[in-house]
């Protein structure tokens, strides 16, 4: 019997095929509207933007594959089981019927369909109705049958994804529609932090627990066993798919600093897109931009909705992953009907709590070693970690508590800024590792006097 043989071509589709699930409707919305808004500060709310919107999902990846864990579940069991159990519900139902697969069809309506259809003010948006329940036939079929993931998205789809894309992004490097203007709002005083927390609204690094185990599952499936060989697979997809996204948002950032005030009041991605696609290419481009939009969605949606029937049917053996597959379609076709402002309105608390948990559990996974697998050094960690993030939730939702929140700004450092989890994580850690390792001394003590 021949040995399985991973190739240079399995490396290549699996990598494309991970850039494919990540690259979803937030990651074509979010820059444009950064571009714009950071004006000529750029550069500091780009690279803020790109530490959450690649860095931290690349090593949310690399942590699944090299920690030898094949789920989220079981790497934050070590912590606590009811809390691992109640993040990853949280995370999975997040990223998927309630958040971030609706999304999918609500953007991809918006810059698709909308420019072709005539202004509708006001009353139920029938034609977003009808679209839906089209688009989630099509992502519940294909959702059917996960093995053949690899094939449909990394070898088919994604290609086209890029070609639609590049042809918009090297028009606008060659013939830009406007120049920057100042930055305005957060990007004033705090660019690389507004960009930062930018990141968050593509929830990346939340799916990168999700994306991760797809990855290895994917490369076991090419007949790689040895988790050596699986983790080096795994950064080499890894690599190539965090490098498409840089690439890609940084062009669809530039497009968006430089089409400040030729676009007038088109103030959010999905207008600038539209606008800049339409004024390079007239009706053309908002064809080429509405096939990107709609192979972006429906890659991510197909990769969402197998990710969350696989982990709920593992947990409710009774229902199968077909069954779960088609609930979760219906479901989130009717919640796409909110809306995308909507949807991105009750999103922000819920990420503004769940990110700072999951950065802080990917760092600690890496830093594993060095404190040498003290529980301790998670709880604490985590816990210091929570009840900031619990706050920052809390203020993104708008409830008015000013004496907290003044409080906190006053004695915490970063917290204006969005990052006032930073230094208790620290100190969290800091406490778990003195903790642990003084009733490590003790243990032994007790020990050597017993013997």
């Amino acid at each position: 019997m021949n040995k399985p043989h991973y190739s240079y071509k399995d490396t290549v589709a699996i990598g494309f095929m991970l850039f494919a699930l990540f690259f979803g409707a937030g990651n074509l919305i979010f820059p444009p509207a950064l571009g714009q808004a950071a004006g000529n500060h750029f550069w500091p709310a780009i690279i803020g933007f790109l530490l959450t919107g690649v860095g931290l999902p690349l090593l949310g990846v690399l942590a699944i594959g090299l920690s030898g864990h094949d789920h989220l579940q079981s790497m934050a069991n070590k912590i606590n089981p009811t809390f691992s159990l109640i993040f990853t519900v949280i995370l999975y139902l997040s990223l998927g019927p309630f958040f971030a697969i609706p999304r999918t069809g609500t953007v991809s309506y918006e810059i698709a369909v909308t420019p072709f259809l005539p202004e509708v003010s006001g009353g139920f948006n029938v034609g977003l109705l009808i679209y839906s329940i089209v688009f989630f036939i099509i992502v519940g079929w294909l959702s059917l049958n996960p093995s053949k993931i690899v094939d449909r998205i990394g070898k088919v789809m994604t290609p086209l994804l890029l070609i639609s894309l590049l042809i918009l992004l090297i028009a606008t490097l060659f013939n830009p529609l406007d120049k920057q203007m100042k930055p305005i709002g957060d990007y004033i005083d705090n660019a690389f932090f507004k960009g930062f927390q930018e990141g968050y609204l593509t929830m990346d690094t939340l799916a990168s627990f999700v994306f991760g185990i797809i990855v290895i599952n994917a490369i076991k499936y090419k007949g790689v066993t040895d988790k050596k060989k699986i983790a080096k697979a795994t950064i080499k997809a890894g690599l190539l798919s965090s490098s498409c996204l840089a690439a890609i948002y940084l062009g669809l950032a530039y497009l968006g600093t430089t089409t400040n005030y030729a676009a007038g009041e088109a103030n959010n991605g999905p207008a600038i897109l539209t606008f800049a696609a339409n004024n390079h290419f007239a009706i053309l481009g908002n064809i080429i931009l509405g096939f990107a939009i709609l192979f972006a969605c429906i890659t991510t949606a197909i990769g969402l909705i197998s990710s969350c029937a696989s982990y709920f049917s593992d947990m409710f053996p009774r229902y199968s992953y077909k069954t779960l597959v088609i609930v979760f379609t219906i479901f989130s076709a009717a919640v796409a009907n909110i809306g995308l402002n909507q949807l991105i309105t009750i999103s922000v608390p819920v990420l503004t709590m769940l990110y700072p948990l999951a950065i802080v559990l990917i760092f600690l996974t890496f830093a594993d070693p060095l404190f040498k697998e003290r529980v301790d050094v998670y709880r604490w960690s985590l816990l210091l970690t929570g009840l900031v993030s619990i706050v920052d939730g809390i203020k993104a939702a708008g409830v008015p508590a000013e004496n907290l929140y003044e409080f906190f700004g006053q004695y915490l450092p970063l917290f204006n800024a969005g990052m006032g989890w930073l230094i208790p994580a620290l100190i969290g850690a800091v406490i778990g590792y003195a903790i642990s390792f003084a009733r490590t001394s003790d243990s032994t003590s007790l020990k050597e006097a017993n013997q």
